[in-house]
């Protein structure tokens, strides 16, 4: 079974992609592709503002692997950092769903996009198997988290990738995974997990790295 395939969803995540390739398009000079605003810590709420209406979604190789490691370690609990329109959190819940159930606390501070987030998961059928938490990540995700974490998917402002995971890692049991994003703007994020001897950490590719806590 994979609830990836079922006609609704794969009809919703065509019309998402394409909305955010689209989008891509008409991406203005005020909305740059590269900004030093995106590993900002005092910038990162401009650059993120100027980008509200615009998807920013995983791509699709990333959303098929994020189902394909929630279904491989059984998970039920995970953690999304950065919710945007609901792609990722979409591949998430489908591979929960498969799983037999289990539930997604994910988190976005940008108002329209929960709202856009909510709607797409209420179309795709996956809306009571997460948690939206509108607003800052560092207080929404500081309590009521569960026991443990199967996987962690960063996907939010890049500048708060180690902030996030430092937060939230007392939460991470041995097998716990952390995918992060966009690595390659966190270069201190990357840092930390491949000096930690607690983690295995390795890049999947140009901008996906890949976090294992071993103990």
């Amino acid at each position: 079974m994979n609830t990836t395939r079922s006609p609704h969803i794969v009809k919703l995540l065509d019309r998402l992609f394409a909305e955010a390739n689209a989008s891509e398009q008409r991406r203005t000079p005020e909305q740059p592709a590269d900004s030093s605003l995106v590993t900002s810590k005092s910038g990162y709420r401009k650059f993120y503002g100027m980008m509200k209406n615009m998807p920013l979604p995983v791509s699709r190789e990333t959303g098929e692997l994020l189902y394909m490691l929630t279904r491989a370690t059984r998970a039920t609990n995970v953690l999304e950092f950065g919710t945007s329109f609901g792609v990722s959190t979409i591949y998430l819940a489908a591979a929960l769903r498969d799983n037999g159930g289990g539930q997604i606390i994910t988190t976005e501070f940008e108002p329209s996009k929960v709202e856009r987030a909510r709607q797409h998961l209420a179309e795709a059928g996956l809306a009571d198997l997460v948690e939206v938490r509108e607003g800052d990540a560092l207080e929404t995700l500081a309590s009521d988290l569960p026991g443990a974490f199967d996987l962690v998917l960063l996907d939010g402002a890049k500048a708060l990738y180690t902030d996030i995971l430092r937060l939230v890692e007392r939460h991470f049991r041995p097998g716990t995974l952390v995918l992060a994003d966009d690595a390659d703007y966190c270069p201190e994020y990357v840092r930390y997990l491949r000096s930690d001897a607690r983690y295995v950490s390795i890049p999947m590719n140009e901008d996906l790295e890949i976090s294992m806590l071993t103990a």
